[in-house]
């Protein structure tokens, strides 16, 4: 059973801003579950997504692994298929975690994992690339960039699996999302307290993109189509298709 995460709950003279550092590590799947709605569907619909677009000796990427649950759920979903996972974090906390974690379970994809930034992970052969949560950690100077080389290392027909807190683009809207979020945090135990010091402590790192600029920046990136199959309050995941090149 996972330990509650509590790192919020006491006052603090001044809030700093948030790291993926030892303690987060070790209440992150409770944290994630109390904090991102449909994160479980989200996992589960990207093993769903592998068993259709994963390809025999061919590579799945999953950039900003945390503690694998992605990863594990291609792993599942292509027991039949022959395919290296590999699973990529910045975090040594999360990358050690994360490689005791898939050494616990038999698995005929091995699963490789490496400490390394997501900018600095080289893509090739690629049939499926996951960032579950992870480009809105990274520059927003740096997104364009990041989202080309990685259309560069996939095959065609291949597909990116980009899942994102995301912004409205009126006010009004945006604070109706960030509402029902911070509710559905209270509904899952999390005080006032809470809700407002994790809030400014990401505040600094994580700057989110509307869907219109997600989209618009994986089409200038290369990708063919964008499908945005979920949606919960501020909270999305899609698709990007890499399709035929000459």
């Amino acid at each position: 059973m996972s330990k509650q995460d509590k790192i919020f709950a006491t006052p603090m003279q001044s809030v700093e801003d948030f790291t993926f550092d030892e303690a987060v590590a070790d209440v992150f799947p409770d944290m994630i579950k109390r904090s991102v709605p449909g994160y479980q569907t989200i996992v589960h619909t990207i093993g769903e997504l592998a068993s259709r677009y994963v390809k025999s000796a061919t590579r799945v990427y999953d950039l900003g692994c945390s503690l694998g649950a992605a990863s594990l759920s291609v792993a599942r979903a292509t027991h039949a298929i022959p395919c290296d996972i590999v699973a990529i974090d910045s975090s040594p906390a999360m990358v050690e975690r994360c490689s005791r974690t898939v050494r616990s379970f038999a698995l005929s994809n091995p699963i490789t994992v490496e400490q390394k930034l997501a900018q600095n992970t080289k893509i090739e052969n690629a049939s499926m690339v996951i960032m579950n949560f992870t480009l809105q950690f990274i520059k927003p100077d740096e997104r364009l960039a990041l989202l080309t080389s990685i259309y560069k290392g996939m095959n065609d027909g291949a597909i990116l699996v980009l899942s994102e807190k995301v912004s409205h683009p009126t006010l009004q809207g945006n604070e109706l999302l960030i509402d029902l979020h911070h509710q559905f945090k209270r509904d899952n135990g999390y005080s006032e307290l809470e809700v407002s010091q994790k809030r400014a402590a990401l505040e600094n790192i994580m700057l989110t993109d509307s869907f219109e600029t997600h989209e618009n920046r994986l089409f200038e990136a290369g990708f063919s189509d964008v499908v945005k199959w979920y949606q919960c309050y501020n909270f999305m995941s899609l698709v990007a298709i890499k399709g035929q090149t000459s």
